[in-house]
């Protein structure tokens, strides 16, 4: 009876045994602070443990929504013709046999449109133009705002109109169209007043000293492509207050105005006799 019962009891620990390593069995390991499972690596790749609280958005109006990148305008950059020679013909064709339409002096540039075998296309007197390529290169100036963009390409359509003192304005200084204006005559205030109003609807004065009591005062360290300059002349010099104001040009930037002066429309370098006689700048867009 006692060796019965014992073989009995030996089965039943048995049976006790398996069943207890076939639950160990079934049972996950604990992972280690390296997630690791032993010898087994823990492959998180795939995983969504679904919204955290920085998932999640907040409807709570607190601080810990981010702050929206901030966008940074790309630097863009128009080209220009400048003339390396004085007295560099323009002419309507792409060949020596083309009218002469007028001519660059050096360091005079004008607009770059393209490069047709040697020669560059450009705009002059408000038709197409063009200038040998053997005597001019191409150079690179800052854009500014889609409104001063604008001006200044009124302004080049205009070059090497011929300079016309007391010429006809192209409206009365209140937006009032002149009947009497003569297209492609211009002084130094007639053409700021008619790229002005033509290319961003801003409305200038008839003269250069009731001008210059417009726009925002610019520093002159502050000069940006666009701004509006006065100076004296010759004839003024002498003068004080506003009867010392006697010529306006449009700044375009690295020491370069576009203006129209005793010749005709150009775009060229700021003298240092034209800097001795800067009286102040003004903003208009």
């Amino acid at each position: 009876m006692i060796k019965r019962i014992t073989k009995l009891t030996m089965v039943m620990l048995l049976i006790g045994t398996v069943l207890a390593f076939s639950v160990m069995a079934c049972q996950s390991p604990s992972a280690d602070t390296n997630n690791t499972y032993g010898n087994w690596e823990v492959d998180w790749n795939g995983y969504n443990p679904g919204p955290s609280v920085s998932d999640t958005p907040n409807n709570g109006g607190g601080d810990t929504e981010e702050e929206p990148p901030t966008v940074v305008n790309p630097v863009t950059y128009t080209a220009m013709i400048k003339s390396n020679t004085n007295a560099l013909n323009v002419r309507s064709t792409p060949s020596t046999g083309g009218q002469v339409l007028g001519t660059l002096d050096k360091g005079d540039m004008v607009r770059y449109e393209d490069l047709q075998n040697g020669w560059y296309k450009t705009v002059y007197k408000e038709r197409i133009a063009y200038v040998s390529a053997s005597h001019a290169s191409v150079t690179y100036m800052q854009q500014a705002s889609d409104k001063v963009e604008s001006v200044v390409s009124v302004g080049e359509e205009l070059l090497g109109y011929p300079y016309v003192w007391g010429s006809q304005r192209y409206h009365w200084g209140n937006g009032v169209i002149n009947s009497a204006f003569i297209p492609g005559q211009f002084d130094c205030s007639a053409l700021m007043q008619y790229i002005f109003f033509k290319g961003a609807g801003v409305v200038m004065d008839l003269n250069t000293r009731t001008q210059v009591l417009q726009g925002v005062k610019v520093d002159p360290s502050d000069l940006q492509r666009g701004d509006v300059m006065f100076f004296t002349n010759d004839s003024r010099v002498n003068n004080t207050g506003v009867e010392r104001v006697g010529h306006v040009a449009l700044y375009l930037g690295n020491n370069y105005i576009l203006h129209t002066a005793s010749d005709h429309a150009v775009i060229e370098e700021i003298s240092a006799k034209r800097w001795s006689y800067f009286i102040v700048a003004k903003r208009f867009v």
